[in-house]
């Protein structure tokens, strides 16, 4: 039982990460196709200032996640990382390096700096989900086993190269329907459209990728395609897609506020429905819950620990979280949201 509490906490952590920090990196992923310097330079400024307030508290999700993986399941976390090191050590420096770009970018001067500091901020913004993407379909697929040594097949099969690019979509989408909200609020009402236009191609990408999935994972991750196709994975991938098919309705009427709601229910629906498909296996189908739990007295002071954090941590969050999307912190000046825009840029 208090394994079980464990996982799903574990799982909710996941779902958090994905979309607290799938925002980010999909801000990252547009802020990469801006254009050039002058093209750019407004979808750049908005994606900086909506971004600075909450990018840093966003890892948290991610430090928490290896934390209660590290306590609560040690064997799993030996063997993930055991065959999985290549492409988290990837993701890893990819973190560093987003993070370095995205502060050193705006204090910069010279043109040729920013334009590098951008550069390793985007980039690194696209292949960090796809890595971290690639890991999760490894495990999905079951080629990730206690004593798995490191090799390309445990990250570079057709289950792990499906899951990064849907990380990478899903991001995307994620990213621009909270651009749109974050456009209306900062009265940049020009990139509210821009960014709209490119949120529905998003979501149509997530829904290629997902439909091309169906075959992929009947094949190769046959565990999970089951728990996928009945019982609580199922009714959570439905509720997922009408979740997207909502947010896609709500930005077609520029309902923004709730659109983000609909957005990140998605994306969270989605990560539950992959662990109630995973049930009872940490890692399919080798190791399941049970098995890959620490001592029974570590497991009570790991939900100790977690209800203190929720109490302590959590109300903050909410409140970074409640003041940022009020506009409350960092607003763009009119020199941001009303610059001239350079002869012959069209959005």
């Amino acid at each position: 039982m208090m394994a079980d509490t464990i996982a799903w906490v574990l799982v909710a952590a996941i779902a958090a990460y994905a979309c607290a920090g799938g925002t980010d990196y999909g801000a990252g992923f547009w802020d990469l196709l801006a254009g050039g310097a002058d093209r750019g330079k407004r979808p750049r400024r908005l994606i900086d200032h909506a971004m600075a307030p909450v990018w840093e508290v966003n890892n948290v999700w991610l430090i928490f996640v290896l934390v209660v993986m590290w306590t609560g399941f040690p064997t799993m976390f030996q063997a993930v990382f055991a065959a999985m090191w290549l492409p988290l050590a990837l993701a890893a420096v990819g973190l560093v390096l987003r993070g370095a770009g995205f502060a050193l970018r705006k204090p910069s001067r010279r043109l040729a700096r920013r334009r590098v500091y951008g550069a390793m901020f985007a980039v690194s913004s696209l292949l960090t989900p796809f890595f971290l993407g690639a890991v999760l379909g490894g495990i999905a697929s079951g080629r990730v086993k206690v004593g798995t040594t490191a090799s390309p097949d445990a990250w570079a099969n057709p289950t792990s190269v499906l899951a990064g690019l849907l990380a990478i979509a899903a991001s995307a989408f994620l990213g621009a329907v909270f651009l749109c909200s974050d456009a209306r609020r900062f009265g940049a009402h020009d990139l509210v459209d821009y960014f709209r236009r490119r949120a529905l191609p998003a979501f149509a990408a997530v829904v290629v990728l997902a439909l091309i999935g169906l075959p992929v994972t009947h094949h190769d991750a046959r565990y999970v395609w089951d728990g996928l196709t009945r019982g609580a994975g199922l009714l959570l991938i439905v509720l997922a897609a009408v979740c997207g098919l909502a947010t896609v309705a709500l930005l077609a009427r520029r309902s923004f506020r709730w659109s983000r709601h609909t957005a990140v229910a998605s994306v969270a629906l989605t990560v539950g429905a992959w662990g109630f498909a995973q049930r009872p296996y940490v890692l399919p189908t080798s190791l399941s819950v049970a098995e890959a739990a620490g001592a029974a007295h570590t497991l009570r002071w790991l939900v100790i620990v977690t209800v203190i954090a929720i109490v302590l941590v959590g109300p903050a969050l909410v409140v970074l979280y409640r003041l940022d999307t009020m506009g409350e912190l960092e607003p763009l000046t009119d020199a941001d949201t009303h610059a001239a825009r350079a002869q012959g840029d069209n959005y």
